[in-house]
């Protein structure tokens, strides 16, 4: 990893992710600053929608009615932010097909409760660790308001990580590490290998 993008990132989250994103990613989302706005503003919206589908499945759960209605929050914001830096820069909104990475993610989800909320954390988890070690990448190349609009994001995105690991932690009813591990390699698995479709959280193009 980047020696910035390192200085941005807890020592806890690096280590979390199996591994880091592929230089290759890196060049293609440089390649279509666009194409990586746009997809960008759609995670956002689709993590607020995430946050709030918990809510209404896990009423029960005080603490995470309270962590999820903060995040949904904190996720639209974002998604505001993101669309208002598209508008000054005259790139259009618009609706993109999805990666084939939270899926790919969430179809190892167990079905029954309470095991089904503990994958639903964790797959969370990685989600947002994922974005945030991809702001941090990408940081030292993007113009001064972008890299510090991102620089916030690795923040709050961080928390939103320690947010999902912790809840998971407690609702589980038993350790939650060989369940980390698990999705650990199936993330790798999908970072790593070649994608054909460009996205904030794909894979290596497939060109390269």
């Amino acid at each position: 990893m980047s020696t910035d993008a390192n200085a941005l990132l807890p020592r806890e989250l690096q280590s979390f992710l199996s591994c880091e994103t592929p230089d290759a990613w890196i060049d293609e989302a440089l390649a279509h600053p666009t194409l990586l706005l746009i997809d960008h503003a759609q995670c956002e919206k689709k993590a607020a929608s995430t946050a709030m589908n918990l809510m209404y499945r896990y009423v029960g759960h005080t603490d995470l009615l309270t962590k999820m209605s903060q995040l949904a929050r904190e996720e639209l914001l974002h998604f505001e932010q993101v669309v208002t830096l598209m508008r000054d820069r005259g790139i259009t909104y618009r609706q993109l097909s999805a990666s084939r990475y939270a899926e790919g993610l969430r179809r190892h989800v167990r079905r029954d409760d309470p095991e089904r909320l503990v994958d639903i954390l964790i797959v969370g988890a990685f989600i947002e660790a994922r974005s945030c070690e991809r702001f941090a990448r990408l940081i030292p190349f993007l113009d001064d308001e972008l890299a510090k609009f991102y620089r916030a994001l690795v923040k709050s995105e961080g928390r939103h990580y320690e947010d999902y690991l912790a809840l998971a932690t407690q609702y589980a009813t038993q350790d939650i590490g060989p369940r980390i591990a698990f999705f650990a390699e199936r993330e790798r698995e999908l970072i790593e290998a070649p994608d054909a479709c460009f996205r904030f959280h794909s894979g290596v193009p497939a060109a390269a």
